[in-house]
C-alpha cells in the first residue's frame, strides 16, 4: 500500500503512538510553555516530501502573515514517517510547537496524554457544523481538532464485467448482500480470467488494516472493543459476529479469491484486469475514471448483516496545550477555515471535499457529479474508530491478529489474544482515566 499517495488517516500511527499512550496524562501537559517566541508561531506538518498538501499550507500562512500584523506563523516541515516519533520525542520535553497536524484517530489519545488543548473556532466562516462529521476530532465532548477533508472507501469494478458474469451493480439504496458478494466472487473465479477475483491490497501494513477491514468487521457485528466506556475489549473483539467475520475473511484466501498479500500496487493490478473487484479508497478514483470512462463501476460497501460500513476520519488541525501563544494560535485556526481553503485541498490531494459547499466547487464531486456518491459514502456509512486513548494500541493488535488469520491462524484464537492483550494494556492504563 502507498500510504503517501492515499491520505489514509492513521497511516503513520505505528509504536509512536502507541507510546503516547503508555507515557501516560503527564506527558505533553504542565511544566513549561512552548511553540511561540513573542507573537511568533511555529507550526508543524507531516507533509514534507508531499509538496502539493504542503503549498496548500504554505498559502494559507501567507495569506495570515500578511492579513494582520500581530502573528506571525513559522512553519516547519517532517516526513509522514518521522512525524509522530517527533510529536511525541517533543512532548516528552515539553517542547511541542503552538500549531501541529494530527491524524484523526490518534486526536483522543493526544488529548488525553496532555499534548493538545480544546480549541475554539466559533464565528468561523465555515462552522463546524457544516463538515464531514468524520472532520471534527472531539475528546470527551470537547473539540480539539478539525480537517480540510476527508477519504471513502469503495468497490471499483469494471460494469463490462460485471455485466458478463451476470452479476448485479449495487447501489446505495441496495448494496450486495453478504450472499451475493460471496456468489458473485464464486461466479469471477469460475470464470478463470483474473489472477484473483478480488483485490483488497492485503499486502498493505499498518492502519490500513483497521482502516480497511474494521468497518468489515463492524458491517458483520462485531467491534475492535466495547464502545460503552471503552474498558474492554474481549466479548467484543473476540465475540460471535468478530470471529464470523474473521472466518469469512480467511476464506477469502482459501477460497482463491484473495491472495493472502498483494502485489506492491493493488490499484495498478486491478487497472491491468488482473482483479475484477477491487475495495480501494477515493484517492484512487480519478485515476480509475480517466483509464476506464464510464465502464467505471463506484460500489459502495457490503451490507454483511449490520449495514455498509467505511473508515472515517484523516489528518486534523490543533493547538498544543502548552502553547504559550493560544489566542495566537486559535486566531490562524479561525483564519484558515475559509471556504476558498478547503477548495484548495480538494483540488490539490484529490480528497473528498470536508464541505458541502466546497464539494459544489469541485468538478466531479458536485451533485450528481461522477464522484459525488464517494462523498455519500462517507456522509451516510462512516464509523470514526474507537474515540480512546487505547486506540493505537488496539490497531496494531487488530493488524496482528487479522494478519496471522490471514495466515492460518484460528479466528477464535487469534482475536481472543488480541482482546486479552488490549484489555491488559487498558487496565494498566488505569482505562485510559485522567
Amino acid at each position: 500500500m502507498v500510504f503517501r499517495t492515499r491520505r489514509l488517516a492513521g497511516a503513520s500511527v505505528a509504536v509512536a503512538a502507541a507510546t503516547a499512550l503508555v507515557a501516560g496524562c503527564a506527558t505533553g501537559s504542565g511544566g513549561s510553555t512552548s511553540g511561540a517566541d513573542g507573537d511568533t508561531l511555529t507550526l508543524w506538518t507531516h507533509n514534507a516530501g508531499n509538496s502539493t498538501e504542503l503549498d496548500v499550507v504554505k498559502k494559507i500562512i501567507k495569506d495570515f502573515n500578511g492579513s494582520q500584523s500581530k502573528y506571525k506563523v513559522k512553519l516547519q516541515a517532517f516526513p509522514q514517517s518521522d512525524y509522530n516519533n517527533s510529536v511525541v520525542a517533543a512532548a516528552s520535553a515539553r517542547k511541542l510547537p503552538c500549531l501541529l497536524d494530527v491524524d484523526g484517530p490518534n486526536v483522543a489519545n493526544w488529548a488525553w496524554g496532555g499534548y493538545l488543548a480544546p480549541i475554539d473556532v466559533s464565528g468561523s466562516e465555515v462552522p463546524l457544523s457544516d463538515q464531514l462529521p468524520s472532520t471534527v476530532g472531539r475528546y470527551k465532548d470537547k473539540v480539539y481538532g478539525f480537517g480540510f477533508y476527508d477519504v471513502s472507501l469503495a468497490f471499483f469494478a469494471r460494469k463490462s464485467v460485471l455485466n458478463e458474469n451476470d452479476i448485479r451493480i449495487p447501489t446505495m439504496d441496495k448494496p450486495w448482500t453478504k450472499t451475493e458478494f460471496d456468489a458473485a466472487l464464486a461466479k469471477l473465479k469460475k470464470s478463470g480470467k483474473f489472477t484473483y477475483p478480488l483485490e483488497m491490497g492485503t499486502g498493505g501494513t499498518g492502519e490500513w488494516w483497521s482502516y480497511a477491514y474494521s468497518p468489515q468487521l463492524q458491517s458483520f457485528g462485531g467491534d475492535l472493543v466495547n464502545r460503552d466506556g471503552y474498558k474492554t475489549a474481549s466479548g467484543t473483539l473476540d465475540g460471535k459476529k468478530s470471529v464470523e467475520w474473521a472466518t469469512w475473511f480467511r476464506s477469502l484466501v482459501a477460497k482463491g479469491y484473495m491472495s493472502k498479500k498483494s502485489g506492491a500496487d493493488p490499484n495498478k493490478d486491478f487497472l491491468a484486469g488482473k482483479s475484477a473487484i477491487q475495495w480501494d479508497g477515493s484517492w484512487n478514483a480519478t485515476k480509475n475514471a480517466d483509464k476506464l470512462g464510464d465502464d467505471l463501476a463506484i460500489i459502495p460497501p457490503v451490507d454483511f448483516g449490520r449495514g455498509p460500513k467505511i473508515g472515517g476520519a484523516s489528518w486534523q488541525w490543533a493547538m498544543s496545550s502548552s502553547c504559550s501563544n493560544k489566542d495566537g494560535a486559535q486566531a490562524w485556526l479561525k483564519f484558515s477555515r475559509q471556504t476558498k481553503y478547503f477548495v484548495d485541498y480538494a483540488k490539490a490531494t484529490g480528497t473528498l471535499p470536508g464541505t458541502e459547499a466546497t464539494a459544489k466547487q469541485i468538478d466531479g464531486y458536485q451533485p450528481g457529479g461522477k464522484f459525488n456518491e464517494l462523498v455519500q459514502f462517507a456522509r451516510k456509512y462512516a464509523e470514526v474508530r474507537p474515540v480512546t486513548p487505547a486506540y493505537p494500541y488496539i490497531s496494531t493488535e487488530f493488524e496482528k491478529a487479522a494478519q496471522d488469520i490471514l495466515s492460518g491462524a484460528d479466528p477464535e484464537n487469534a482475536l481472543g489474544q488480541a482482546a486479552k492483550d488490549i484489555d491488559n494494556n487498558l487496565k494498566t492504563n488505569n482505562y485510559n482515566a485522567g
